[in-house]
């Protein structure tokens, strides 16, 4: 005889379970941050600096407008963190070639090295963690990943094998 409780019923989501994701979710973001922030402590920059500079680093020659519209915050909040990180020679800002008002924004040699010294540690713990799971898993993550973000931000991320 087959046992009906022998696991989760995917129709049926109880608070616990809720509960639990969220928490996981918590406990995932403050180890995946946590070499990073290390990393970032040292030279005096923090974690908005590490999402403009993988930005920057993923999407050469990104628009302000663009990565504003990725990191949904303020002109005001990206200013003082892009002038950190213009300043401190990690970032490259040069108008763009059709609209000179645009700012067209790249790493530099040091900027690379930043982002990869900061994404090294977490492609290898998600690399770890997808290994573990097996691809059936990566992609219930996928899903679950996409279902969390907003509708609008979901056609950024096509299916693997379309991009």
């Amino acid at each position: 005889m087959t046992d009906i409780k022998s696991g989760p019923n995917p129709l049926f989501l109880r608070e616990e379970d809720l509960r639990q994701g969220i928490e996981l979710l918590f406990y995932a973001y403050r180890d995946f941050t946590a070499e990073p922030d290390a990393i970032l402590a040292r030279i005096g920059l923090g974690r908005a600096h590490h999402r403009v500079v993988y930005f920057v680093g993923r999407y050469p020659s990104i628009t302000v407008t663009e990565l504003l519209s990725i990191l949904q915050i303020t002109k005001q909040s990206l200013s003082r963190v892009l002038s950190d990180l213009v300043e401190q020679e990690y970032i490259a800002q040069r108008p763009g070639t059709k609209d000179r008002r645009q700012r067209l924004l790249t790493l530099t040699d040091k900027g690379v090295e930043l982002e990869r010294s900061l994404s090294d540690a977490q492609r290898a713990r998600i690399a770890q963690a997808y290994r573990a799971a097996g691809a059936a898993a990566v992609e219930g993550f996928r899903t679950v990943m996409l279902g969390i973000i907003d509708a609008e931000d979901r056609a950024k991320f096509p299916p693997p094998g379309k991009r």
